[in-house]
């Protein structure tokens, strides 16, 4: 039988949330009722509680991608350090870039998967408000970024697989961050972890937002929790650009298909890690039990591919990113609307035969 989920986790409710938590806070208050010696709510209890479970396996089978997205930024959401802290034995961190300094906002070291000893990098937000300054919120700077490429040549050097714990909105946009060439750096990494002589994994846990994430995400296997998201963009800020206004991140979030069901389908990303019954934050134990059963297998299979066909996978991988559609000029035409079929030289649309609009890949950041 499945684990009830924790009720605790209605303490920060989600706007979508809402039924829920009435449904947690009904079942608390019947609780309370029946352990200081009341009535006897049994049966009113247990009538609720498998509710409640309806009630999650409804709700979060149908999410919407915003709703994703605000999952995927649930303030009690596991961060990376709580990952390593579970399932990482022996973790050793390496600190600094050699160069300028040390980032908190990435965090590299060897440690132990089981029997398997890897090399660990990872993006942390930080818990609490000091913590969160002290990262930047999970936004790299440049050194953060030549850390991890240090301990990935360290890596391939002693023939250790690389993990890579992805959570981050992006790179770190100040001026400071600009100065010490953060394009430069994500650039390199991307070149570099193309080439790595060593298994590369790369899981996304919670945000996986632009070239800050895909500074540590160029691998062998890239995989995603079922509720985390992955997209060139926020939302907030493909809105902004697109309508002026943060105000339809909603629809924004629609049209990039950033949710990890979309992106398996366009290809995007390897395998979908499943979550616990509403969410990681309801249930870590759970969750960090299935991110170490998909790295375990996945470390395994890849250690058995030689250097050299390693490569050649990992290159193939790449070039074939994605799904595109190719249109004709008819149906381009007529998937713009009315006022490209009123130009000049638009070319006449079939008639009744709706045009079908090119979907294309979150993978081309």
């Amino acid at each position: 039988m499945a684990k009830q989920p924790d009720l605790t986790g209605e303490e920060f409710v989600l706007p979508f949330e809402k039924p829920i938590a009435r449904l947690a806070r009904e079942i608390r208050d019947l609780a309370e009722g029946h352990s200081n010696g009341g009535r006897d709510y049994s049966a009113e209890i247990r009538q609720l509680r498998n509710q409640h479970v309806s009630l999650l396996k409804k709700t979060y089978s149908a999410l919407s991608a915003w709703e994703t997205v605000q999952v995927a930024r649930h303030p009690r959401r596991p961060l990376a350090n709580d990952y390593i802290n579970a399932v990482v034995q022996d973790f050793i961190e390496l600190r600094g870039d050699r160069l300028f300094g040390d980032d908190r906002s990435i965090r590299c070291g060897f440690g132990r998967l089981q029997a398997d000893r890897v090399m660990i990098i990872a993006q942390h937000k930080g818990r609490d408000t000091k913590e969160k300054i002290e990262c930047n919120f999970g936004c790299a700077m440049p050194e953060g970024y030549r850390k991890a490429l240090r301990a990935m040549r360290l890596a391939e050097k002693f023939h250790l697989p690389v993990v890579t714990i992805i959570d981050t909105p992006g790179a770190f946009p100040g001026v400071e961050s600009e100065e010490r060439g953060v394009a430069e750096a994500i650039a390199r990494n991307l070149m570099e972890m193309s080439r790595l002589q060593t298994p590369i994994i790369c899981i996304i846990i919670g945000e996986g937002g632009s070239g800050g994430a895909l500074g540590i995400g160029v691998g062998d296997r890239v995989a995603m929790l079922e509720y985390a998201y992955y997209s060139v963009i926020s939302p907030e800020g493909c809105a902004a650009i697109l309508w002026k206004s943060g105000a339809q991140a909603a629809e924004a979030a629609e049209a990039m298909k950033l949710t990890s069901r979309k992106l398996k389908e366009l290809d995007v990303i390897d395998a979908i890690i499943p979550e616990p019954l509403g969410g990681a934050h309801r249930n870590p134990s759970e969750a960090y039990r299935n991110f170490e059963q998909y790295l375990v297998r996945t470390i395994r299979e890849l250690k058995r591919v030689s250097r050299e066909t390693l490569q050649e996978h990992r290159y193939r991988r790449w070039r074939r990113m994605g799904r595109f559609e190719t249109l004709t000029p008819e149906q381009l035409a007529a998937a713009k609307g009315p006022a490209a079929m009123t130009a000049p030289d638009a070319a006449p649309a079939a008639a009744g035969t709706p045009a079908p609009v090119p979907q294309t890949s979150a993978g081309t950041k």
